[in-house]
């Protein structure tokens, strides 16, 4: 059987305004925004990720403001000007440690955003919203619901909105079936922090994550504590990227699922600055062995201005370019990244060799904790990336199937215990 894989990998970055952040919602300039869209096409990158403001696109549950949707239109028509395509994210929702919820889900008007009818019913009319008026334009590729909405669910958020993994399933399905009814034939995803990987008893599940939607999307941070048990250049840090691409593996049905790494960066100063694009480079290349991946889209495209307060010290340099649209380091290592993929395909590494992995129960993975940095799964499989031993994740009991194993090539089962 043939992996229903893209005909090219894609490299994209996701698009952070280079004046004002995201609140340019707030003072829409097409020509800032083309100026931006040229600097990133500069680099040869095929398509960006653009972010909507919840607030901004819908400040009340019954109004999806047609001036804000007509500028995030202008955006995908721009970008597509310049051969970029655009994934769209819907419900921001959380974006660099700032949340934004419009005023209908909170304080007087408090609802739970996953459960409450109502919410329901607003959020539906959003992302449908946005689909229609996008299902049309060149260079549409879908909508992501949200950026990281499984913060709002559970700790550590100040003020979370509780749920269980059944209703985070339902929140799920129902929007996106929303989107795919207002933009049929586009691939609509949902995307999570890591903690859908890595948390005991996190309501959004990698299950959810590896079956719901038209791909799994998977967001690598080494600031997660990779980086600070491994070092800036150590094999688990260059290696995480790859790591939870297949990881999400073992939860798919699926065995040929496209994975798409919807967000990987170079976090000061756990990666020094003169470290990034040979960070990049690693990041990427390693990611690129992986059959079945969908494309990399590198956060982010443009760096945060100083003017601007509040933000985490590290959020300040994430980018690839200045807020003069200056290419930095990392930009030249995905620019020349981009460069090899036009003139050659990338040749996945086969993956016969699994790791099995014990995480309890298939849909809640009560004990998923044994992927995350430091505990036993993690530690073996990178153990494995050391010996250079390119390893996929098989659970325990597909483990048994072999009908599973023959369809994802897998040859030789390595448990935990067995890797010194």
């Amino acid at each position: 059987m043939t992996p229903p894989v893209p005909p090219r990998v894609r490299l994209g970055v996701n698009y952070t305004p280079s004046q004002g952040w995201f609140h340019h919602w707030l003072d829409f300039d097409l020509d800032t925004v083309r100026r931006d869209l040229d600097s990133i096409a500069g680099l040869g990158l095929d398509h960006v990720r653009a972010f909507a403001l919840w607030p901004l696109f819908q400040p009340n549950r019954s109004l999806v403001r047609p001036r804000a949707v007509e500028q995030l239109v202008r955006l995908v028509d721009a970008a597509a000007e310049r051969g970029l395509d655009v994934a769209v994210d819907a419900l921001q929702g959380h974006l660099s440690s700032f949340d934004f919820v419009p005023a209908w889900l909170r304080t007087w008007h408090r609802r739970n955003l996953f459960t409450d009818p109502d919410a329901l019913d607003g959020q539906e009319r959003y992302v449908e919203t946005l689909a229609a008026a996008l299902v049309d334009r060149p260079g549409f590729l879908g909508i992501t619901l949200g950026n990281e909405v499984n913060q709002f669910s559970d700790r550590p958020h100040p003020d979370p909105d509780p749920c269980t993994h059944r209703e985070a399933g339902r929140w799920l399905e129902r929007l996106l079936t929303a989107c795919g009814r207002a933009a049929p034939g586009h691939p609509h995803t949902h995307s999570e922090y890591d903690a859908v990987w890595f948390r005991d008893g996190h309501p959004f599940t990698p299950a959810h994550a590896s079956r719901l939607g038209a791909m799994t999307t998977v967001h690598s941070w080494v600031f997660n504590g990779t980086a600070q048990r491994h070092g800036h250049d150590g094999t688990a840090t260059r290696h995480l990227a790859e790591y939870l691409i297949e990881l999400s593996r073992a939860w798919a049905v699926d065995p040929h699922r496209a994975v798409w790494l919807q967000e990987v960066g170079a976090p000061a100063p756990l990666i020094p600055p003169g470290q990034a694009a040979a960070f990049a480079e690693a990041t990427v290349d390693n990611a690129l062995t992986c059959s079945g991946l969908y494309g990399v889209t590198w956060w982010c495209s443009h760096d945060v201005p100083r003017s601007l307060a509040d933000f985490p010290e590290l959020e300040y340099t994430l980018g690839l370019l200045t807020t003069d649209r200056e290419v930095k380091p990392a930009g030249r290592a995905l620019a020349a990244a981009a460069e090899r993929l036009r003139r050659e395909p990338p040749r996945p590494h086969p993956r016969s060799t699994a790791l099995v992995l014990d995480a309890g129960d298939e849909e809640t993975a009560p004990h998923r904790s044994v992927c995350a940095p430091g505990g036993r799964y993690f530690d073996a499989w990178m153990r494995l990336a050391a010996q250079g031993v390119r390893a996929t994740a098989v659970l325990d009991r597909r483990a048994r199937e072999p009908g599973h194993l023959a369809a994802r090539g897998i040859t030789e089962l390595v448990h935990p215990d067995d890797v010194h």
